[in-house]
């Protein structure tokens, strides 16, 4: 048995996706991070950073005790190699899975964080940053949409973990501000990914606890700021 630490957001659908694709028996630990879940010693204990998702493996590849593991690239890994599958068995092909995935971890995930932010979140509207972060998110959807055209179906080739990385980042392209109008390539691959049974399963998954908009404490849980004051 799998306990998935989550928060229904991008990085976590990454691993309730991969977890209903392997069918993988998991109980689901929800974080409230916008209560301050996160910041709790039973879950730093699990996961260091202070953010979800994270998981314990109870019976971990290759036997012994429970094992915990932080970051969701690192969880797509483990659970690609514990299942032996959505990672190629040829050099080439998981190197070239492993490269993207690190793209969407290095790139993509935190750029659209930061993007995000600034459009929706931030207490004070600042145009450097909205510019900033925005044209560097259209940047990277079109590096994603040029090597869809290359690659045909999915990212590396085949489906797998790569796509379960990158796509929870495309669901949110509307607030990002984007139209997959503008990304041939990425609007066709982000319809058939959708489509997936699994991935409809992930994306479902504690969505009955997400409510729209942020309130002073979830404000101060996510971004250590008060709302902002009301204008005079």
């Amino acid at each position: 048995m799998i306990d998935l630490h989550y928060w229904p957001t991008p990085n976590g659908w990454k691993i309730s996706i991969m977890l209903e694709e392997c069918g993988l028996p998991y109980r689901v630990q929800f974080v409230r991070i916008g209560r301050g879940d996160q910041t709790r010693p039973e879950f730093l204990a699990i996961s260091p950073n202070g953010r979800i998702p994270a998981i314990v493996d109870h019976d971990p590849l290759g036997g012994g005790p429970a094992l915990p593991i932080f970051e969701s690239g690192a969880i797509l890994l483990y659970l690609a190699e514990k299942t032996g599958r959505f990672m190629p068995a040829d050099p080439a092909g998981r190197s070239a899975v492993t490269q993207w995935l690190m793209w969407q971890m290095g790139g993509l995930g935190p750029m659209a964080g930061q993007n995000g932010h600034f459009l929706l979140y931030a207490a004070e509207k600042l145009p450097y940053a909205i510019v900033r972060y925005g044209r560097e998110v259209r940047r990277l959807y079109g590096v994603l949409d040029g090597q869809l055209g290359r690659t045909g179906a999915f990212v590396a080739g085949s489906y797998s973990v790569a796509d379960m990385a990158c796509f929870p980042w495309i669901v949110t392209h509307k607030r990002q501000g984007l139209t997959l109008d503008d990304f041939p390539n990425l609007r066709r691959w982000f319809a058939t990914v959708r489509e997936r049974d699994a991935v409809q399963r992930g994306l479902a998954l504690g969505r009955e606890h997400v409510k729209p908009g942020l309130d002073e404490r979830a404000r101060e849980a996510l971004f250590g700021t008060p709302s902002p004051a009301p204008a005079a």
